[in-house]
């Protein structure tokens, strides 16, 4: 009896002893440390010997660079929106170029060398700018030499780490040798090694895990009880480029800036009486220049006798530039694409503001399609060097910002330009869906505020329209007429309108119905509504106040706009 309890005994204990190495093995099977390794192509993305992976700051892109013949490229539209957005590609000329505060710097696509306007050259020794197919490459050494960042490349696999923030960073210390691993557990794949006393940039904190930018810009996750000495560090900044000041011939005094819409030639002789009730217009801006060809050429009507006499009225002469009076043969685009063009357009344009001994360029190019959002920039930006050199101050108009009009950069404008003019009217127009105010109250606000983030109020000039528009609607046909204060304030006395505050639009408001049952309606811009909005922009403390066009006010609205300007 007792020989078969010992084997069944034995059987039981090997059962016991064999469960026991099996649940060993799961324990290690889920506790212990996976040695596998990622496949570091895989997790950069790798997909060629050129291909490079970006980590920009902490944070991996989706965008790629290139690393060609030993240098490091970005594409042309990463370079804008990471690095420098003052860089201005030239599709039609196949140019690079780089616009400082007095020169213009080129490089011709595919050169390793590049020149200035000023007469000065150089050859960096590498290509510059190349294409990869339809797409602009540019080396990322060159863009350094006039932007303050920082980037380190690396290879087996190609990844590069691009800085351009110096803020406080949280570090650790590595106390022993350790994994750092694609996610945090201990099973995840290994990316790299680290060793003890490795410095880890600390991006996420866990319970157990942290996660971390290594040495070498991985990043991924390590245990947190591997990592000591947690603490903040501030990084050095880069300061290699010192950006040229952009110096600004703004005025010590409020702006009072007159349109003066001359309509030809003949429209000079009108001076003396479009001003004789005005007070306080220290500016006048008459409609002399206008694009005429795509090669940069432009018609004048400027008069320096007609600048003689507004200086004798204690005005200065900012000249009205536009591109939109010559009629629709004439592709602005095109003109603005080509660098000999603008080079034509900018100084035909200051031989005519300088001959006849005015003070200042007022820039009106309206109606820019956004594909040529950029090539508009670049040519103020070279408008206002030539401005800068001949002493000529140099005011911008633009349309109240919105978001499918900020192609027309009003910040890059607040800085090349002295003054951006906000039109601030044809919040409804002929071609309006609806009836609507020329100018509320609210519109104009908002266009001054939002003006405000991107420009400084010291540069900042609001206009306001010395005109209303009639509305007509009739059979579901709706249509309407613009005309001056003067004429709205004639027709509101001849149709016995009854005219009544609105409050939300900041003007006064009237209708009548005619005989054939037209419904007539105005948006009436009177001394109170130009006083509404003089009491936002002096709430604002912006630079000045324009008006569109003299001629058109009744002569009331001069005391208010004196009280600001003067006041």
């Amino acid at each position: 009896m007792k020989k078969k309890v010992i084997p069944a005994l034995i059987i039981i204990a090997l059962i016991f002893i064999m469960g026991g190495i099996y649940a060993l093995q799961l324990l290690q099977k889920r506790y212990s440390y996976s040695t596998e390794r990622a496949d570091l192509n895989n997790y950069f993305s790798i997909t060629s010997d050129t291909d490079v992976a970006i980590i920009y700051g902490d944070e991996m892109l989706a965008e790629r660079a290139f690393l060609l013949d030993g240098t490091y490229y970005l594409d042309f539209d990463s370079v804008q929106n990471y690095l420098n957005d003052r860089f201005y590609y030239g599709v039609q000329d196949g140019r690079l170029i780089y616009t400082t505060a007095s020169k213009i710097i080129t490089t011709e696509i595919g050169s390793t060398s590049w020149y200035d306007s000023e007469g000065g050259n150089g050859d960096e020794g590498y290509v510059i700018a190349q294409m990869n197919g339809d797409t602009l490459l540019v080396a990322l050494d060159y863009v350094k030499k006039f932007t303050n960042f920082s980037y380190a490349g690396y290879t087996d696999p190609n990844h590069i780490q691009i800085t351009t923030s110096w803020d406080d960073q949280q570090v650790a210390t590595v106390k022993k040798d350790t994994q750092l691993r694609i996610r945090g557990g201990v099973k995840s794949e290994i990316l790299e090694d680290l060793h003890k006393d490795d410095t880890v940039v600390v991006l996420e904190e866990m319970e157990n895990w942290v996660k971390v930018k290594s040495p070498d810009s991985y990043i991924g996750y390590v245990e947190k009880k591997k990592l000591s000495d947690i603490t903040t560090k501030s990084p050095i900044p880069v300061t290699d480029y010192v950006e040229e000041e952009y110096t600004s011939l703004t005025r010590d005094h409020k702006i009072n800036l007159g349109f003066h819409n001359i309509g030809g030639p003949a429209g000079n002789d009108t001076l003396s009486s479009v001003v004789s009730s005005a007070k306080g217009l220290n500016v006048i801006s008459p409609t002399w220049i206008k694009l005429s060809s795509e090669d940069g050429s432009i018609k004048s009507f400027a008069s320096s006798s007609y600048v003689n006499t507004a200086h004798s009225m204690g005005m200065e002469v900012w000249v009205l530039v536009d591109n939109f009076t010559s009629g629709n043969d004439v592709s602005t685009g095109q003109m603005m694409g080509s660098a000999t063009a603008r080079a034509n357009f900018i100084s035909n344009v200051i031989n005519e503001v300088t001959a006849c001994g005015a003070d200042g360029v007022n820039f009106d190019f309206e109606l820019i399609a956004t594909e040529d959002g950029q090539s508009y920039v670049e040519l103020v930006r070279e408008l206002s060097i030539a401005c800068r050199k001949a002493g000529l101050v140099l005011s911008i108009d633009n349309y109240v910002p919105m978001n499918f009009n900020d192609h027309y950069d009003l910040e890059e404008q607040g800085t090349v330009a002295d003054y951006v003019v906000i039109m601030g009217y044809d919040e409804h127009y002929a071609g309006s869906s609806e009836a609507g105010s020329v100018a509320s109250l609210s519109y104009v606000e908002n266009g001054i505020i939002n003006t405000l983030k991107e420009v400084d109020a010291s540069k900042v000039i609001n206009a306001v329209p010395f005109y209303t528009r009639i509305w007509h609607t009739s059979n579901g046909s709706l249509s309407s007429e613009a005309v001056s204060m003067k004429t709205a304030q004639e027709y509101i006395a001849n149709h016995q309108i009854s005219m009544e505050w609105d409050a939300e639009a900041g003007q006064n408001y009237g209708e009548y119905t005619s005989s054939d049952g037209t419904l007539n309606q105005i948006w009436n811009e009177d001394v109170t509504s130009i006083g509404q909005k003089i009491d936002s922009m002096k709430a604002h403390n912006i630079a000045g106040i324009a008006e569109w066009s003299l001629g058109m006010e009744t002569s009331d609205v001069w005391d208010v706009i004196a009280g600001f300007t003067e006041g």
